[in-house]
């Protein structure tokens, strides 16, 4: 695997930019390691779980219903008090405030009651002094629940026939999209099955509520939305928000799995430390948290397409079903931005997309990496390789033909503007550097030769909108505070999942003030702090929380700096903060003296920050406007073995060229697009999901039947480059986004595994392959292309 550093090398210059007139890049665009990079290596960084238990903790554990859908009847809370070691049983009666954990629509009991909607939705909680003996108690929850059986909705094809959805139908349209394939040439019909994704976050769901004096309440809870779990906690409590902390240093891991639904379980914890008078701390199993929370959505899209001889699309008409789930959590959203990405890189003159967010009786779907955008994008790139192969035609090629233009062609299906686009430059690199068009003949002359083996190759763009589709998120505050010492002590909204964005924070926090970034620390995150803060989701963690950290530090600078004006007699444009040090005309000084003289003059060494994301506008009932501040681009070459007669395949090689704008930290952004690149690839090829056809149980709840890629399946040959480009907003550094975008890049995996496929009937057929590609799936697509069979 080549080594991050060639990047770093090639990124050097560009990311070492012209600071402006009072500062100097003493820390941005440097590749720095992560902020907690060595406490995690020495096992130092410390988790909930790690964190000391007061006296008289107890520990709940969740009774989960055993049918997918009914009339909650009983529960003997008697029968369950009586089993040795059960200090306390909570059902929904012992909610004191509102029994409700909705993120957007209020729909989503914290415990059931009076019906029950999946197998697996918590009934009732068992609280021990032993974490064991309440696990053990509520595994036995059947026993002690009575359940009148309903019909379930168990797959979005069923809930979509009985028109269930938990919000309304959507739809996104441009132009007279079924005109448009009525005249146009050709026409392609396909209907493609996309399979949903679980979080697998290392550090598992966990809260510990502890009780303080009055009515406040302190949760300690691995959530990427600490402010959405202060208002979830408050409204269960009955209580005002500012009666309720919650705090979180870092997860391990959260991928969009931690931003609504952790709310259940700092719901049940805070409510039985109230009711206790006790700390409650509420930790999941790998299996209940399978068996509790929702994942990426699975999607089943229909489409209609009209498109020219050249590959052209003219006109798309497409349906989009998702599994929402039991309840709308964050279904709406993830759908509003699937219709917003089914563009991806391409300029679609006629659409008519819609959405359904099906009302299945499964865990409740919420938010995964990408945010609904990778299932929309797949969309449109799995019509463009379908007419790439009826027309005889390399999808590259085709793909190329409807490319987004720069001065025309150039406007979204919802009215905005691309006004960046480097897709065509970037592209070009990857194709020339990969050495593309020498591989797709080497990869033919291959197939021709191998009978067994088969190789396949594709090259796939992607175009990703960064901002909340819903406006008033994009904003962020932050505080800085520096000691007298000469210290700098940061907190902000956003939380730390490993992504690296408290290391980018303090970055700017540096940069902005000329010092080392050895000299800045960020601390947990705290409701108590910064307030009203977003989610950190939707890759908007570093353009919000660094541009709100740097304001504040912009505002420290700017006192120093006229303290020093008044002092010496010069201009305060004039004093430069560089290198660890403060310029004031032919005067060097130490940063911690500038700082205790401007201490001893009375100036203000803290300082809030704050910023709004400019330029944002949306109507959701036309969906028109413009919900991204700016879009990041990429794109990817893969190339793959795939053994034709057992359907197991390899990952040869992957080229990968992403733009994150001018890097913050290019170690960070490219460890950031090596890990979705895999965790995407694992998603469209070997983490299938199961539910059991008659009883709704999820049969994938664990490890041993959920797979996950790991190390070794890595490619041998990994080159990723950052591509050199600068915002043309005025973003934190010009940098951009890099969480989600770059998990659209391993579609070239998948097409690459079609690739294979289709050449074992000589590109004569379209494989009717579904998402997950598993080796089943494989096969089943090499035998109907064997027969000459294809979907439609």
């Amino acid at each position: 695997m080549n080594q991050p550093t060639e990047a770093f090398l090639t990124l050097q210059a560009h990311s070492n930019a012209a600071p402006n007139a009072a500062t100097s890049a003493t820390a941005a665009g440097r590749p720095l390691p992560h902020e907690s990079a060595r406490l995690h290596v020495a096992g130092q960084a410390h988790y909930i779980d790690d964190l000391p238990e007061l006296a008289g903790t107890l520990h709940a554990a969740l009774g989960l219903s055993p049918v997918a859908h009914g009339r909650l009847l009983s529960i003997d809370v008697a029968a369950l008090l009586a089993l040795p070691g059960v200090a306390a049983v909570l059902t929904a009666a012992d909610i004191p405030g509102t029994n409700d954990c909705g993120a957007i629509v209020h729909d989503e009991p914290i415990l059931a009651d009076g019906a029950v909607h999946y197998l697996g939705q918590p009934i009732f909680a068992v609280l021990s002094a032993d974490r064991e003996t309440a696990r053990r108690v509520a595994a036995r929850a059947k026993e002690f629940v009575q359940i009148e059986a309903l019909p379930a909705l168990l797959t979005p094809e069923a809930a979509h026939a009985a028109r269930a959805y938990v919000v309304p139908p959507m739809r996104l349209q441009r132009g007279d999209a079924a005109e448009a394939i009525q005249a146009a040439p050709l026409r392609s019909t396909n209907r493609i099955t996309l399979g949903g994704q679980e979080q697998f976050y290392l550090e598992g769901q966990i809260s510990y509520a502890i009780p303080k004096e009055g009515q406040g309440m302190h949760v300690h809870c691995s959530t990427q939305h600490p402010s959405e779990m202060q208002h979830a906690v408050a409204h269960a409590l009955g209580v005002h928000a500012h009666d309720v902390l919650i705090e979180c240093r870092r997860m391990g891991g959260g991928f969009g799995g931690k931003e609504s639904q952790s709310a259940l379980f700092a719901c049940v914890a805070a409510v039985a430390a109230r009711q206790l008078g006790r700390p409650v701390k509420l930790r999941l199993d790998r299996d209940d948290d399978f068996m509790i929370t929702g994942r990426r959505h699975c999607f089943v899209h229909d489409w209609t397409v009209g498109h020219d001889e050249e590959g052209r699309v003219l006109g798309a008409q497409v349906e989009m079903v998702s599994r929402a789930g039991f309840s709308a959590d964050l279904s709406a959203p993830v759908m509003a931005r699937a219709l917003c990405h089914f563009d991806n890189a391409y300029w679609l003159p006629n659409v008519d997309v819609h959405g359904f967010c099906a009302r299945t009786h499964t865990q409740s779907n919420t938010a995964f990496r990408g945010f609904g955008g990778p299932q929309g994008a797949f969309a449109v790139e799995y019509i463009l390789d379908d007419i790439a192969r009826k027309l005889g035609r390399d999808a590259l090629d085709v793909r190329l033909a409807n490319l987004y233009g720069t001065d025309e062609r150039n406007t979204t299906p919802y009215g905005q503007v691309v006004e960046d686009n480097v897709l065509l430059p970037l592209i070009d690199e990857l194709a020339r550097d990969s050495g593309y068009r020498a591989r797709r003949d080497a990869v033919t002359a291959f197939n021709a030769s191998s009978p067994v083996l088969k190789k396949g190759l594709a090259l796939t763009p992607l175009k990703f909108g960064i901002s909340f589709n819903v406006v008033h998120l994009n904003q962020a505050g932050a505080l800085v505070h520096v000691y007298t010492d000469g210290s700098i002590l940061v907190n902000h909204g956003g939380t730390e999942m490993g992504q690296g964005l408290n290391t980018k924070v303090a970055q700017m926090v540096a940069h902005t003030l000329g010092v080392k970034p050895e000299r800045v620390r960020v601390t947990a995150t705290d409701t108590s702090k910064v307030v009203n803060t977003s989610a950190t989701a939707a890759s908007t963690g570093s353009d919000l929380n660094g541009k709100a950290a740097a304001d504040a530090a912009r505002q420290i600078r700017e006192r120093l700096a006229q303290h020093l004006s008044d002092r010496h007699g010069v201009p305060a444009t004039a004093v430069r903060f560089v290198d660890d040090q403060v310029q004031v005309g032919d005067l060097t000084l130490a940063f911690e003296d500038v700082v205790m003289g401007a201490y001893m003059a009375r100036v203000q060494l803290w300082s809030d920050g704050f910023y709004a994301t400019p330029k944002l506008h949306w109507d959701r009932e036309t969906m028109t406007g413009r919900p991204f501040y700016y879009f990041a681009y990429g794109a990817a070459v893969s190339e793959v073995l795939v053994d034709t007669l057992t359907g197991e395949w390899k990952l040869l090689r992957a080229d990968v060229l992403h733009d994150v704008g001018q890097s913050i930290n290019p170690a960070l952004d490219i460890g950031q697009v090596e890990g979705a690149f895999i965790q995407g690839m694992g998603w469209l090829t070997s983490e299938e999901l199961y539910w059991h056809p008659q009883s709704g149980k999820l049969m994938t709840h664990a490890p041993s039947t959920y797979k996950i890629p790991t190390a070794s399946d890595v490619p041998a040959d990994f080159r990723v480059k950052l591509f050199a480009n600068r915002n043309v907003e005025d973003t934190v550094y010009r940098s951009k986004a890099v969480g989600e975008p770059p998990l659209l890049l391993p579609f070239s995996v998948f097409f690459a595994i079609r690739d294979a496929i289709s050449s074992v009937g000589a590109h004569t057929v379209s494989p009717p392959l579904r998402a997950p590609a598993t080796p089943e799936a494989i096969l089943d697509a090499i035998d109907a292309v064997k027969a000459g069979v294809t979907q439609g």
